[in-house]
């Protein structure tokens, strides 16, 4: 049975209580893209990585392979972190946020997480009418 209220029922819940997966799966709040924001962070600095989208197909590749995959948007399909450039995201963990419209991976880091080759893609700071470049090249 579907609830309609999963997410609002789980804000009640307890530490270590547990929901029917393909339940809540299947209330995820998906954009009219079929999609859903996922940040990506280091399980052990708790660097923030990455922000990629994903859907349903991608989510369940990284839950299922414990290497994370998301959806280009401007190729228009699956794209697994590190396919081409080795440097793979392991998931150590996955979380929903509380009312399931996106996600967060923690996960083992394997070379740089930027196409940059920088270990963030966060590395360019904004003030107030400046961007400043906050970390240097991992080259």
């Amino acid at each position: 049975m579907v609830d309609a209220c999963i997410f609002k029922h789980m804000e009640q819940g307890f530490i270590g209580q547990k929901f029917d997966f393909d339940n809540v799966f299947s209330q995820i709040k998906w954009n009219q893209d079929g999609l859903i924001p996922a940040i990506t962070q280091d399980s052990s600095s708790k660097e923030v990585l990455m922000l990629a989208w994903v859907n349903a197909e991608a989510l369940t590749e990284t839950l299922t392979q414990q290497h994370v995959c998301y959806w280009s948007r401007s190729r228009q399909c699956l794209w697994r972190k590190g396919e081409s450039s080795g440097h793979r995201q392991f998931l150590v963990e996955a979380r929903l946020d509380c009312d399931g419209d996106s996600i967060l991976f923690l996960v083992r880091q394997h070379g740089p997480a930027c196409h940059t080759n920088r270990p963030s893609c966060f590395y360019l700071g904004i003030g107030n009418h400046q961007i400043t470049i906050l970390s240097e090249s991992t080259l």
